[in-house]
């Protein structure tokens, strides 16, 4: 597996058909996109994986972001990731917070964990429903000390202010202060 960059070359068309991100120019297989060469010598194709992840993400795609805005009823959050994988497209969602029962759910500047919905007027909505999505990374609102998950919400190691946060089930696992 190589890296390659649009345009480049492949292989011939006698070698290989287009797969996913490649086209044929009548002569040669060609990469449509920055990423890794896969060969598929069963099928007799050339695909390409993308190196970064594309710049919108669509229903059912996780994000992760830093949150942007805080509302009554949703926050908006600036994108990332994508499946994991760096974007810097500058990109925000918004996820509905209306039916949840906490009252701080989440707070500016804290990293969160969504999954988005649907794209509808231009707008991405994304959710955080699941155990897995909620707040990555906080800190305390008081004295901007570090936290740890404490019965539901978060205490502060240095003051011991007690907050509200809708957690992730991987909150904590990953050191976002390096």
């Amino acid at each position: 597996m190589s890296s390659i960059i649009p345009g480049g070359k492949i292989g011939s068309i006698e070698e290989y058909g287009p797969g996913d991100n490649t086209y044929d120019d009548g002569d040669m297989v060609r990469s449509v996109m920055v990423g890794t060469i896969h060969i598929d010598n069963k099928e007799r194709t050339a695909s390409v994986t993308p190196a970064y992840a594309r710049a919108i993400p669509k229903a059912g795609d996780t994000v992760v972001g830093t949150v942007a805005a805080v509302m009554s009823s949703m926050i908006a959050v600036a994108i990332n990731y994508v499946n994991g994988m760096p974007t810097y497209a500058g990109v925000e969602c918004i996820c509905s917070t209306r039916h949840m029962r906490k009252r701080t759910i989440a707070l500016v500047n804290d990293i969160v964990s969504l999954k988005i919905q649907s794209l509808n007027n231009g707008t991405l909505h994304a959710q955080m429903d699941d155990n897995d999505l909620g707040v990555l990374f906080t800190k305390c609102r008081k004295c901007g000390g570090r936290v740890l998950p404490y019965r539901g919400a978060i205490k502060c190691k240095e003051c011991s202010w007690i907050d509200d946060r809708e957690l992730s089930r991987d909150f904590g696992r990953a050191d976002f202060l390096k």
